[in-house]
């Protein structure tokens, strides 16, 4: 709703005049209650400041957000919200930049690039111009710089390097005592996003060792390989961070492993979805039971839980809505048969899995379907 308003000149002027207020939220507060109580209660007012393209495809927006945004970590992420079409949207986002940026000068970048289809990176990129405000709630995420100083190596693939940008930033202004390695796979020298700064940061820090590689500027496709890795010193003392599609995520998990690298010593944050679960249609489908809110709804065909509860009338938080950014993470408890998904935010769905381990693991509710034949209960 704000977003919409915003398209008018009295709200750029009310957003500038607000934004440079000591107390910007005793004023904007009463507004944004009164068209969404739900700005008040998760979202800041963030002002777009300027507007940087990157690549083709991928542009970077400095926002101010108002004083009382609560800041945040090198490598979190955040969620953004506006209206498009006249429905309120979120998506969740990676910060670009550090915090060395907002503690002093009260800006932020996103760092986004432009999905075929997305509705809201195309609006974004197409609609949004400077002077426009979007709403932006807390940070989260725990795909952090390593405290104690740790050896690191980092793995990013295409627009997986924003959080890494942020983390490099914060590790050069802070002299990092530790090596640093970046091994980034774009698929030109046209697709790196970030050049300058990498570039920067590469300057004025010598413990960081870049490799930006192209994986489709040769005769056949250049991905990371066994020579990548055997060329890092140290590498079975250094965490790793891996960011990038799904397919850079899997060969880099697998021959860090075959390396000796620990799983406790690999991070990751995922910028694909997940693939699909494999269900015949006789097992989609079924009752769903929202007890908190006494609704209960039937479903049919492959619908996860999050599309259910929204059908239903139930607004559960979300981010991204492809499994990436595990705002809508449910855990798994694996020490009962009955296979308990618990969401952050109260939803949760019983399902039954033969010789399941024991243990607790978290999924995304985007990536669960139901079965028509066991009963289920979801608390919203």
């Amino acid at each position: 709703m704000l977003a919409r308003l915003t398209q008018t000149k009295a709200l750029h002027w009310l957003g500038r005049q607000l934004l440079n207020r000591d107390d910007p939220a005793a004023w904007l507060d009463p507004l944004a209650g009164a068209i969404n109580p739900m700005w008040v209660q998760e979202y800041t007012p963030a002002r777009v400041e300027r507007i940087m393209a990157e690549t083709a495809d991928t542009k970077t927006f400095v926002l101010k957000p108002a004083s009382r945004w609560t800041g945040f970590e090198a490598g979190q992420h955040v969620n953004i919200c506006t209206e498009i079409d006249g429905i309120r949207r979120s998506r969740t986002f990676s910060l670009s930049s550090s915090p060395e940026l907002w503690h002093k000068q009260g800006l932020i970048t996103l760092t986004i690039k432009r999905l075929p289809g997305g509705l809201v990176t195309n609006w974004l990129h197409d609609s949004l111009s400077e002077g426009d405000i979007l709403g932006l709630a807390d940070a989260f995420g725990e795909f952090l710089v390593p405290q104690p100083a740790k050896p690191v190596l980092f793995i990013a693939g295409g627009s997986g390097i924003t959080p890494v940008l942020s983390q490099l930033e914060t590790m050069a202004a802070s002299h990092y005592p530790a090596p640093v390695t970046l091994l980034y796979f774009v698929r030109t020298g046209n697709d790196i996003i970030g050049r300058e700064k990498l570039e920067v940061i590469a300057a004025r820090y010598p413990g960081l060792t870049l490799n930006i590689i192209a994986t489709h500027e040769g005769k056949e496709p250049r991905f990371l390989c066994d020579a990548d890795l055997e060329a890092i010193d140290g590498l079975k003392e250094r965490e790793a961070y891996l960011c990038g599609p799904k397919g850079l995520m899997d060969l880099a998990t697998e021959l860090l492993q075959q390396r000796g690298l620990a799983e406790s010593q690999m991070h990751s944050t995922f910028f694909a979805p997940p693939a699909p679960a494999a269900l015949d249609n006789d097992q989609l489908g079924g009752e769903v039971s929202f007890t908190r809110s006494s609704v209960n709804v039937g479903s049919e065909g492959d619908a996860n839980l999050l599309e259910i509860a929204e059908a239903a009338g139930l607004k559960p938080r979300y981010g991204c809505r492809m499994g990436i950014c595990h705002q809508c993470s449910c855990q798994r408890d694996l020490q009962w048969e009955p296979l308990l998904l618990q969401h952050q935010y109260g939803l949760h769905h019983p399902e039954l899995i033969a010789n399941a381990p024991r243990g607790i693991e978290e999924q995304p509710i985007h990536s669960f379907y139901h079965r028509r034949h066991i009963s289920q209960e979801v608390h919203s």
